[in-house]
Parts: structure tokens; sequence; C-alpha cells
């Protein structure tokens, strides 16, 4: 077997807050090793990080004789994302992000014939069969929908459970939600921090009422916590008919 590696010169990463430091890593390593360039465009409100990790992969670069291969152009609102898929000097980009600003990407970066790499927003879902592992099936459930604040690509957002298992399930789901440690992420003792903007928590908030206009029934959580400052909600599970637009 023979494995060949093919530079194609210079490369985009537009990388998204959640993993302002991973998702840059990942494409950079590669794509470096490949014997590109990169230009790296990170999520507005995660600019620190970015700054920070470029200038660290910078300063080790040029200990070892190579200078402007890695680029960071950071900015604010869509202006640096915009002229970094439009570049033809850039023929591949990769872009992490919400599914509608994918589906712009891959259009305008395939409009000049580029290619694309895309990790978007996903609408997962896991399902519990009766002979399923309830205890794994459990407490996989909750962390996968739990765990940081459900802001990953990889968050479990939908539950189908077979009906001889379903009403102990959700029982056992929403009582679970009720003991989660909500704060500080940087407490030790917390297992769930806040979201990460005020458009976040009013995405969350919109989102529950809809649910509810489509016959959903919250079986616990739903609500945005004002008693905590930040953008804190709680952990929420709601009943609602596989068929609901918002389940599709």
């Amino acid at each position: 077997m023979t494995e060949q590696w093919n530079p194609v010169g210079n490369v985009g990463i537009i990388s998204a807050f959640n993993f302002p430091n991973a998702v840059y890593g990942w494409n950079a390593s590669l794509s470096l090793m490949c014997g590109n360039s990169v230009i790296w465009k990170g999520a507005e409100t995660s600019s620190l990080v970015s700054i920070a990790t470029n200038k660290i992969v910078t300063d080790v670069l040029r200990q070892n004789g190579f200078n402007s291969v890695a680029t960071l152009c950071q900015g604010t609102g869509a202006v640096v994302g915009e002229k970094l898929i439009q570049d033809p000097r850039l023929p591949l980009v990769s872009f992490t992000g919400s599914t509608k600003t994918g589906r712009h990407v891959a259009r305008e970066v395939a409009g000049r014939f580029g290619r694309s790499i895309l990790e978007l927003g996903g609408n997962n879902c896991s399902i519990v069969m009766p002979d399923a592992d309830m205890d794994l099936a459990f407490k996989g459930s909750v962390f996968a929908a739990v765990g940081t604040a459900g802001q990953r690509c990889t968050s479990l957002r939908r539950l189908l459970v077979h009906d001889s298992h379903f009403d102990k399930f959700a029982a056992r789901m929403a009582a679970a939600y009720k003991t989660v440690t909500i704060g500080d992420p940087l407490d030790p003792d917390t297992l769930m921090g806040p979201l990460h903007s005020k458009a976040q928590v009013q995405s969350f908030a919109s989102c529950i009422e809809e649910a509810k206009k489509q016959g959903g029934r919250v079986l616990t959580g739903g609500e945005v916590l004002d008693t905590l400052p930040g953008n804190y909600v709680q952990p929420t599970i709601i009943e609602i008919d596989a068929h609901a637009p918002i389940v599709q």
C-alpha cells in the first residue's frame, strides 16, 4: 500500500467558538504535514484563544526556520470569512460552524471550483431498543446531551425510546437532569456551565416555546436561570411526537 500526500498550496481554516483551539490544530497539522501553508480565521468570540495559539505555533515554526506558513487573520463579523471563501488563492477551505453558514461556504467555494471541508451542526439521535443495556444508554444519553451544555456538533438532541421502556427511561432521565450542578465551569463540582452568548439563551427560550406550540410537554427544565450571572439555562427534556417539525 502506498500513501501519497499531494499539497494543494494554501488552505483556509475557519473555526467555531466551541472548540477554538482543537479544530485549528486538527486542520493545520494535516495541512502543514502535507506541505501547505495555512491561513486561519477563528471565531470572533474566542479571539484571544486564536491569537495565543497562533503565537505559540509561530514561535515554534520560527525556531525551526519557517516563517509565514501559518497565518492568523482575525476579525469581527463575516468580513474576513467572506474574503477567505471567495479568494481563488485558497483552493481548499475548511469550515466548522452552523449548517446555514456551511451551505453558503460550500456554494461560494464551489462557485470558483475550490474544495471545502465542512463540519456542521447536527440533529443527533440515539435510539434505545428493547434489548439495549439500559444503564449504558441512560448514562451515555445524559452525558451526550448535557456535556458542554449541548454546545458541540456531536451533542445529543433527540432520543427515541421503544414503547416498552419509554416511561421508565424518561422518568430516569428527568430525575438525573434535576441533579445536574450548574455554575462556573472552572469549579470542579460543576457539571454544566453556561451557554456561549445571550443570543444562544434567546434561541434556547424560543425553541422551548416552539416545541410547546407543536404539542411538546416539558418533563424537566425549560427555564432561563436569571439567578446566576451569565448565560445559564436549565437542561431540558421535552416529550414530543417524533413527526413534529422541530424534531425533524
